[in-house]
């Protein structure tokens, strides 16, 4: 199996610093996958398209398909970055 590896990541961000914009309604571009990887706390990830709710944690990533609208909200301290592949990000 090849070793699939982000080309970019976010900084590390906590329920303070985390951007409005990934508070609110936006998109991965075309061909980007994006996980959202939980290194303290829980954060939800709300997804558009198909409209789903689901409690991410260090254990439970969080996986956003490409072009899929969606929006994250902290849900207490918590600590988080995003992860962007251009290929699926696992197998």
């Amino acid at each position: 199996m090849a070793d699939i590896r982000p080309y970019r990541s976010t900084p590390v961000f906590d329920q303070d610093t985390l951007p409005a914009a990934l508070r609110s309604r936006h998109d991965t571009k075309a061909g980007v996958w994006g996980v959202i990887r939980i290194l303290e706390g829980r954060v939800q990830l709300t997804c558009l398209e198909p409209l789903s709710q689901t409690i991410l944690t260090r254990d439970n990533p969080g996986v956003v398909l490409p072009g899929q609208p969606h929006f994250v909200t902290p849900l207490g301290p918590m600590k988080m970055r995003v992860d962007f592949y251009n290929q699926v990000p696992f197998s």
